[in-house]
């Protein structure tokens, strides 16, 4: 499990947010995954995504990783958030966007 934890650590690293979801941005394989794209859109941050569905070590290895027992999970600086139900419970008391804000994340790319 160690080479898992430790691709899981370099994505979280070498992203200022990633989300790790099922599917993609474009095409998210459940709505959960739909809902916290569709929150980092609105924010207008960028953002890399992982699909946990190309990657079942991945997949297992990120609840491991975070502690938390579902997927999305989303990642900011390094430090992990939540899935989509504290992302939107964040995004509509101003949090996620003052999260953002207080830690510098870029916009997306037009």
């Amino acid at each position: 499990m160690s080479d898992v934890n430790a691709k899981i650590e370099n994505v979280v690293n070498s992203n200022d947010v990633v989300l790790f979801m099922k599917g993609t941005p474009l095409f998210p394989q459940c709505g959960f995954s739909s809902r916290a794209v569709a929150i980092l859109e609105h924010l207008g941050v960028g953002f890399e995504s992982f699909d946990v569905l190309q990657d079942m070590d991945v997949r297992q290895g990120i609840k491991e990783f975070s502690d938390w027992p579902t997927i999305p999970q989303l990642y900011v600086k390094g430090e992990f958030v939540g899935g989509s139900d504290i992302m939107m419970e964040m995004y509509e008391a101003g949090e996620l966007g003052e999260l953002m804000a207080e830690k510098k994340v870029a916009p997306a790319q037009a």
